[in-house]
């Protein structure tokens, strides 16, 4: 099983990844976390990638999950997906698209981190609010587009750790007890209001 998780910057993947692996190692030993190659390459080239770069960074993220055959569970700080979103927007070159999508269907599960945390300048990875709020609304809009479902997560802290392992647990096949199985998508790829979001949310919660 491999779980992306995605989102926009300043979304908490990281930390994310990180409360995730730990709490499915304690059940599921072997659960290996793949973490994110666009954030080591910044690091040791000391700048974000040109243009040209983006494929590279693309393919490398994908060749480190697919370098675990053996593990039951393989989690993801981000997918090639996110990179070529990136490149779309930031370069207008969307010719990433095609095998990010392909690709992407590798996954059992994809997470999208929402926008509901505050955004923080930290680094050479922090593009703005601005920013942030656009990717947000194009990632819905490509994972709508290629029908790739996918699962938003919600809260800080420990409270955005169990929303994500809720949708973990329902892609494992053990829902949380007394939870009914209800299968929805996103109905508006163009709402980026966290806000919004909420109401949504606790509506649905409302009605389970």
């Amino acid at each position: 099983m491999k779980i992306a998780i995605l989102g926009a910057e300043c979304t908490g993947k990281t930390q994310l990844s990180l409360a995730l692996a730990a709490l499915l190692q304690s059940t599921h030993p072997d659960t290996v976390l793949v973490p994110e190659y666009l954030r080591a390459w910044c690091d040791a080239q000391g700048r974000t990638p040109r243009a040209d770069e983006q494929r590279h960074i693309a393919q490398m993220q994908m060749q480190r999950v697919n370098a675990h055959p053996l593990a039951n569970l393989v989690l993801s700080d981000t997918a090639p997906l996110m990179t070529a979103i990136y490149s779309d927007l930031l370069f207008d070159d969307p010719s990433l698209y095609a095998d990010a999508v392909s690709q992407h269907r590798a996954f059992t599960l994809t997470l999208v981190a929402a926008i509901d945390l505050p955004w923080v300048a930290d680094g050479i990875q922090r593009d703005g609010v601005a920013l942030r709020a656009q990717v947000d609304q194009r990632l819905r809009a490509v994972l709508l587009q290629h029908d790739i479902g996918f699962s938003m997560v919600y809260g800080t802290g420990e409270a955005r750790s169990q929303s994500a392992m809720q949708a973990i647990g329902y892609a494992l096949g053990k829902p949380p007890p007394d939870t009914p199985r209800s299968a929805w998508k996103w109905p508006c790829e163009k709402c980026s209001d966290p806000e919004c979001e909420h109401r949504l949310f606790s509506a649905l919660l409302n009605q389970a």
